[in-house]
């Protein structure tokens, strides 16, 4: 599949294969201020910040970093939920010359404490509600400063914390220029979620990112109006989902980012019937709790043209169900942290194929490899691992020499995903390599299974792992959250299975629960779901 044959759905007025020029994220910022001065950068909670005001506060923090000492390639750590002060730490640390680290507010301070470590960071911009949990650990980093953020006024008193605001106004002279390489420089660490072993800081370059800002544009843009979008940032900006389709993107179209640091449908809903945005990025469980809302429709959910969903697989039962009741049209997608992340997507221009990830964006060179040795190319049809070339590919792993040569070899980003392309060379998913069961000999793929569950009219949510079995070596476990007010026996969900699945794919345990946990972004944490099967 080298010949890139999906490159035959791009229109003409698309490109296929697009200059990325050598410019680094703070330049992209100062561009779109001088398109758009005037124009809201940023909508949160009824307050509006312009693309100008944006520039000259993101000035005010470099300014104030390299005043605290904080040298170029230094790290700075990002430890907010969705709001103002992410976007304004988060392009003041790269304008400073330094890299951002990204840090999920929920950690413990365990996660914390490695996080900080590994990456070495100087500093951190933190929630306040957080600095408890950064105290517990702060003596054994080499954190230097801490800036605080506070939404509801209310301040700590310790002396070593500087509050965000003063911290802004404290820089007595104006930013230095810093001199950013983009091919060279990293921009941001951005950790990967752990989900397969230790947590690894994907060094993301400024390249990477606008490379991988620049695909999404051209691949998007039929359905993009510059300096005049308005895109729902619900998704965390510390994932690297938010970070590139939420947080970048929107900046380089000059576009209104309406901010929420939470996802709460009601929330949610009130905040699309009050300022009507035009794209919505999201994750598959935060499209189940709107079409699950008995009101959806009442909020205007209509003004919302198009829905990216990434970060887990989206059942086709789903999508069905959420376009009948929007009317907007929902494009699944795939991309992982050490490609900035985003490599497929569904073709608004084209074909859409429910349950696949669609085709490669701009520049994006992927095929499937045997899962043995990753050394043979594989035709369609046959599942193997994904691998993927392009410019947004990370530079390696953050102090990981090993790791990164596992991971990139001969130019290519072994994905560890298991999938399979079509004759059009559209992608399909079937699971982490890791996430595979092997009952009895067979390879089972929980997505599969899953696919199947989400089809039934009772279930809400769903989530497949294996179990070990001494006799089958694994079993199919299935995890189900029931729609409000449906019953469902264990024995009726099996025999429901039975008729869509081969025997060896049918769940031989079932467990019912009130809710499944899930990651910041809405994830369902499979991984954790099976170390509490396994605990019992």
């Amino acid at each position: 599949m080298s010949n890139k044959v999906w490159q035959k759905f791009y229109p003409a007025h698309i490109k296929s294969e697009i200059d990325i020029p050598n410019v680094s994220l703070p330049e992209m910022l100062n561009e779109t201020i001088k398109k758009y001065p005037n124009h809201a950068a940023i909508y949160f909670f009824g307050k509006e910040i312009s693309y100008t005001q944006l520039g000259k506060l993101t000035d005010l923090f470099g300014a104030a970093l390299q005043e605290k000492g904080i040298k170029k390639g230094e790290r700075v750590a990002i430890m907010l939920p969705n709001c103002p002060q992410y976007i304004i730490s988060y392009y003041g640390t790269l304008k400073a010359g330094n890299i951002v680290t990204q840090v999920n507010p929920m950690y413990t301070p365990h996660e914390l404490e490695y996080l900080l470590k590994d990456s070495s960071a100087k500093a951190i911009v933190v929630y306040e509600p957080l600095i408890p949990v950064l105290q517990q650990v702060i003596d054994k980093t080499s954190i230097e400063l801490v800036i605080k953020v506070n939404f509801k006024g209310v301040t700590s008193q310790e002396e070593a914390i500087i509050d965000f605001d003063t911290f802004i106004t404290s820089a007595k002279k104006p930013i230095q220029q810093v001199n950013i390489k983009p091919e060279e420089d990293i921009a941001v660490l951005q950790y990967t979620g752990g989900t397969t072993g230790r947590s690894k800081g994907a060094m993301l370059t400024h390249r990477n990112l606008y490379a991988n800002v620049l695909q999404c544009y051209e691949f998007f843009k039929d359905f993009i109006n510059l300096g005049e979008d308005r895109r729902l940032s619900v998704i965390p900006f510390f994932h690297v989902y938010g970070m590139t389709s939420c947080m970048n993107l929107t900046i380089f179209t000059g576009s209104m980012n309406i901010i929420l640091p939470r996802f709460e449908v009601e929330e949610v809903l009130e905040t699309i019937k009050n300022t009507k945005p035009t794209s919505f990025p999201g994750v598959p469980t935060m499209y189940i709790a709107l079409i699950n809302h008995p009101n959806a429709q009442k909020y205007g959910i209509d003004s919302i043209k198009v829905v990216n969903s990434g970060s887990a697989p989206m059942p086709v039962e789903v999508m069905k169900s959420f376009e009948q009741q929007t009317g907007a049209k929902i494009l699944e997608g795939y991309g992982l942290s050490e490609a900035s992340p985003t490599t497929h997507c569904n073709p608004i221009f084209g074909t859409r194929k429910p349950g696949s990830v669609g085709i490669g964006l701009p520049n994006t060179d992927y095929k499937i490899v045997d899962l043995e040795t990753g050394t043979q190319d594989l035709k369609p049809g046959e599942i193997g691992e994904l691998i993927i070339k392009g410019p947004q590919v990370m530079k390696g792993y953050w102090n990981m020499p090993e790791e990164t040569a596992n991971t990139l070899r001969n130019g290519w980003l072994f994905t560890g995903d298991i999938a399979y392309m079509d004759d059009d060379g559209y992608l399909y998913i079937v699971d982490r390599k890791k996430d595979m069961i092997i009952a009895s000999g067979y390879n089972v793929y929980p997505r599969e299974v899953e696919e199947v569950l989400y089809e039934h009219p009772s279930i809400k949510e769903a989530v497949v792992i294996g179990v070990p079995d001494a006799y089958r070596g694994e079993n199919v476990k299935a995890v189900v959250v029931l729609k409000e007010g449906e019953h469902l026996s264990e024995n009726e969900l099996m025999d429901y299975c039975r008729e869509k699945l081969a025997s060896y794919k049918v769940p031989r345990i079932v467990e019912f629960r009130e809710e499944l946990p899930k990651s910041s972004i809405g994830k369902i944490l499979r991984r954790t779901i099976r170390e509490e099967t396994l605990e019992k």
